[in-house]
């Protein structure tokens, strides 16, 4: 009876072991996205229009420090009307140059919109050539190994990356991988 009761239980554990074992893999988006050009593209936009709003507000602070130092050597001559309206003009330059600051760089800034114009059709583009594979392969789980996941171990043999860029119509290179 209790071989019965053994090879039943064994029997029972066996099976919901492996009912409950779920299909999963992983993808490495950052590799995917080099393999799209429009990615790169992009990208690269993105760091231009930047370079060029941070000169701006760089040459912006630059001015507002010639104006600083030319007020530090002027103050001895200056009389309390001239000073105050010296050290307004310099507070409001500041003020100025931290709203482009914020209009430029800030969170729903102009290069936060930007980048949502530029790179979100991209990125819908991936997540329908994920959601197609797994509802392909029948993954019940993709994860993402991107830069900021830490995996301790991943079995290379997971990795659904390449399959990723074949659906989106490129050709893997391992190259692009780091």
């Amino acid at each position: 009876m209790k071989k019965i009761l053994m090879i039943t239980a064994l029997l029972a554990l066996t099976f919901s072991a492996s009912y409950a074992q779920q299909k999963l893999a992983y993808v490495n988006s950052e590799y995917v996205l080099k393999h799209i050009p429009e990615y790169a593209a992009a990208q690269k936009q993105l760091d231009e229009l930047s370079t060029k709003w941070q000169e701006e507000v760089d040459g912006k602070y630059a001015e507002i420090e010639r104006l600083y130092k030319a007020y530090q050597n002027d103050q001895t001559l200056l009389n309390d009307d001239m000073r105050r309206r010296r050290e307004d003009e310099i507070v409001n330059k500041e003020r100025e140059v931290k709203d482009l600051q914020r209009q430029r760089f800030g969170f729903e800034g102009e290069l936060f919109k930007q980048r949502a114009q530029l790179i979100q059709p991209i990125q819908q583009r991936l997540t329908k050539a994920i959601q197609d594979l797994a509802a392909s392969e029948s993954l019940d789980l993709i994860l993402d190994k991107g830069p900021e996941t830490t995996f301790l171990f991943a079995n290379p043999a997971l990795d659904k990356s390449n399959a990723v860029i074949t659906k989106l119509g490129f050709k893997p290179d391992p190259k692009l991988a780091d």
